[in-house]
């Protein structure tokens, strides 16, 4: 196993570069640049712009500067819109907020989906599995750009409960319709998925004499169906993870969290070269990371994995 990871760890390396290869690539492929706007800069202030962030520069040139400062000095660069900030301020000030309800999200939408899901399979053509279909149909029908305005209407517009955007420290009243919003759709893929595994593995011949030897049905499937039942979901929960932990635009915009997706929006439309890298960079290392983690859980579930 520890040859595994060391190989995966290798592999990423060149990934990441090739990454950063393309990103920049697609960046100077569109027209326009971070400063060009609607009135146009005077020719002096547009040179003295570039050379100061060395847009002047060879395309090749700055790739090389951008790559050897992240390596040596983990430095993104400064920012070309936000004046006076660096893309590491910008990410250290979007990704915590983003951090924190997008483990939440991933929290809520593992246990909620695999309770669904497990409820389901073992009650299969019973209220409670149609009841539990019906949900996981009705979470997926509702995206997050939907789902949002609608928790916005109800529980701020409507009841007056929860706070219907800003961020506050965190607090839980701020955090509960952005983990609403951004889980039901993932929650409600595991639920699913989870359910037709449960099912295979119910019908599995071991399930069979774990339950003629007399064993209750709660045991059976908490120790025997459960962890081969997960493996499926592992293999979503990877990317998953990435998409909840980077956060949604929608969520960033609607509920005004703060987080690091409305930086990442806004440094698009501005041609902000330096933040979009960074949070690309940022996107690419914790996708591998977690399928990294997702591998080595399939080894831990099942024994019969060697990699």
């Amino acid at each position: 196993m520890f040859a595994y990871i060391v190989r995966r760890l290798a592999v990423a390396i060149p990934t990441i570069l090739i990454l950063v290869v393309i990103s920049f690539l697609l960046m100077y492929s569109a027209p326009g640049g971070p400063f060009n706007s609607e009135r146009p800069l005077p020719p002096e202030v547009l040179a003295n712009l570039e050379a100061k962030y060395g847009l002047d520069q060879p395309m090749w040139r700055q790739m090389i500067s951008y790559v050897w400062g992240v390596v040596t000095q983990f430095d993104f660069g400064p920012s070309f819109q936000y004046t006076d900030r660096s893309v590491n301020d910008v990410i250290a000030q979007g990704f915590p907020v983003t951090l924190t309800y997008g483990l939440w999200s991933a929290f809520a939408a593992l246990v909620v989906g695999v309770s669904l899901g497990v409820a389901a399979a073992v009650r299969q053509n019973s209220v409670l599995d149609y009841l539990a279909v019906g949900i996981t149909i009705g979470a997926q029908a509702l995206p997050n750009f939907v789902m949002a305005p609608i928790l916005v209407l109800v529980f701020t517009l409507w009841l007056g409960w929860l706070p219907g955007g800003g961020w506050n420290g965190g607090q839980w009243e701020y955090v509960v319709m952005p983990v609403i919003a951004l889980s039901t759709s993932y929650m409600a893929s595991i639920a699913r998925i989870t359910r037709s595994s449960m099912l295979e593995v119910l019908n599995s011949n071991f399930i069979r004499t774990a339950q003629a030897k007399g064993l209750p049905m709660r045991r059976v499937i908490l120790r025997h169906a459960l962890k081969p039942a997960l493996l499926p979901v592992l293999s979503y929960l990877g990317p998953a993870m990435v998409g909840m932990i980077t956060g949604s635009v929608v969520v960033d915009i609607i509920f005004s969290t703060g987080g690091i997706g409305q930086f990442f929006v806004n440094s698009a439309f501005n041609r902000d070269y330096a933040v979009i890298m960074g949070i690309t960079l940022l996107v690419g290392v914790l996708t591998i990371t977690f399928n990294l983690l997702v591998d080595i859980l399939y080894a831990w579930i099942d024994p019969k994995i060697r990699y």
